[in-house]
């Protein structure tokens, strides 16, 4: 019989993404994400929280992503599988460690810290990953910044006064809500 080991999480970060580079220049994100269940205490009636602590790591492009744009706070989406790596401390003792390699990310609801009154509020934007080994064949691509905000004109009354010029799909697909590979490309 099959197994599966999947993994889906709904959370947000205690901190900001911790990010750093292994030799062969891949990104690794590493973070931590609450997850809070909500229940009824069966004897006093109350409600009551339990919030658990996941450690989520990333690699590749996944990670680049999670380190610039997500932030202590942030409400995430983390589709992945558990993981327990064996290591040795400083005095030699083996110790284990249990994790969540995130596949897939979604980041949720506006952005955090955001002060220039442009608030992506409702908006889901969500990335994917190769694994490690197919993340080391795909080259880095670069990002493009969102297009500058125009200052509003005096419109014509013609009606239309109210509508947006600026082009839907000229911001990057990691603001837009569109699903990405890895390696930048869309997964539609």
């Amino acid at each position: 019989m099959a197994s599966v080991n999947k993994v889906i999480l709904v959370g947000n970060l205690g901190a900001d993404p911790e990010v750093r580079y292994m030799p062969s220049g891949d990104a690794v994100a590493n973070l931590r994400i609450a997850t809070t269940d909500r229940y009824k205490d069966k004897q006093s009636g109350e409600m009551k929280e339990a919030t658990e602590w996941h450690r989520i790591s990333m690699f590749g492009k996944l990670a680049e992503i999670a380190g610039q744009y997500l932030r202590k706070g942030s409400s995430v989406y983390i589709e992945g599988r558990i993981r327990t790596r064996k290591w040795q401390d400083q005095s030699g003792q083996d110790k284990y460690s249990t994790e969540i390699v995130a596949d897939q990310m979604q980041m949720l609801g506006g952005r955090v810290g955001a002060n220039d009154g442009d608030s992506d509020s409702g908006t889901d934007r969500s990335a994917s990953q190769q694994s490690p080994a197919s993340a080391q064949r795909s080259a880095p691509t670069g990002q493009r910044p969102p297009p500058a905000r125009r200052q509003p004109t005096q419109a014509p009354s013609n009606g239309f006064g109210d509508m947006d010029d600026d082009i839907p799909f000229a911001r990057p697909a990691a603001l837009d809500g569109i699903p990405f590979r890895n390696d930048g490309a869309p997964m539609y």
